[in-house]
């Protein structure tokens, strides 16, 4: 799909991974709608961007604030033609820790931002882009969603995080099926150790180990690399209901 003057939805797009897309999509002449639930971070993306960007303070667990974020999308720029759920958020728990057993509170809320919320988004801005005319390969649009190689290499602790995203990979191939025949693409993205918010909450010594585990280049990941593969997958009609690790080799130990 062309990106130049398209409309795209990114969740989770005010810091991380999300901004990254945003700043690219922007940046290749498309309209963007960043929803994400930081008000502060997301309306000074947007003033930085300029006018081709609009921010809506979204909850991606609530339907109301993704539809909402939709509709400004819809509304504003006349059509929606992508989103990249990039919502998401880490907490760890052990099944039987020292002082209790894995917290049950924890562990929905974190299916609740990183599946949940990444479902209404497929769902609602699916809704939306098949509603729109079709182009060149009777396509219409193209999701992207973000997994991670926790889906397969999850580590002690990340019963949640890991099922969350194992959830958002088996999603990947039924909706690409089902959403074929409105000629909308379903891709997701598997990144492994990447520099953005998410790292900087883990010890030190936890980002230490995770950093020694990356075979090539031994480095955290940057954003914008993830955002490079952003815009490939929405490019490239060929890719469609797969999930495609970005990862830099790492196959993360237990710990």
């Amino acid at each position: 799909m062309q990106i130049a003057g398209h409309t795209f939805l990114i969740t989770g797009g005010a810091s991380g991974l999300g901004a990254a897309c945003v700043r690219r999509l922007a940046g290749a002449g498309a309209n963007v709608v960043a929803a994400d639930i930081d008000d502060e971070k997301g309306a000074s993306l947007a003033h930085e961007c300029g006018p081709q960007v609009r921010f809506v303070q979204t909850d991606v667990t609530a339907a109301d604030a993704v539809q909402a974020a939709v509709d400004v999308a819809t509304n504003a720029f006349g059509a929606l033609h992508g989103a990249v759920a990039c919502a998401g958020i880490l907490d760890a728990a052990r099944l039987v820790g020292r002082q209790q057993v894995h917290p049950l509170d924890i562990f929905r809320r974190v299916l609740d931002v990183n599946l949940i919320g990444t479902f209404h988004t497929l769902r609602l801005a699916a809704q939306a882009i098949a509603a729109g005319p079709a182009e060149q390969d009777d396509e219409r649009g193209v999701i992207v969603m973000t997994s991670s190689v926790a889906a397969w290499d999850g580590q002690i602790g990340q019963v949640a995080y890991a099922a969350s995203k194992a959830a958002v990979a088996g999603m990947t191939l039924p909706a690409a099926r089902e959403l074929a025949r409105f000629g909308i693409r379903v891709v997701s993205l598997a990144p492994g150790v990447f520099a953005t918010g998410m790292m900087e909450s883990l010890n030190e010594e936890l980002r230490d180990s995770l950093l020694s585990q990356i075979p090539f280049p031994k480095r955290l990941g940057k954003p914008d690399e993830f955002a490079q593969l952003v815009i490939q997958a929405i490019e490239n009609r060929m890719l469609n209901g797969s999930v495609l690790r970005l990862d830099g080799a790492i196959r993360m130990g237990p710990t």
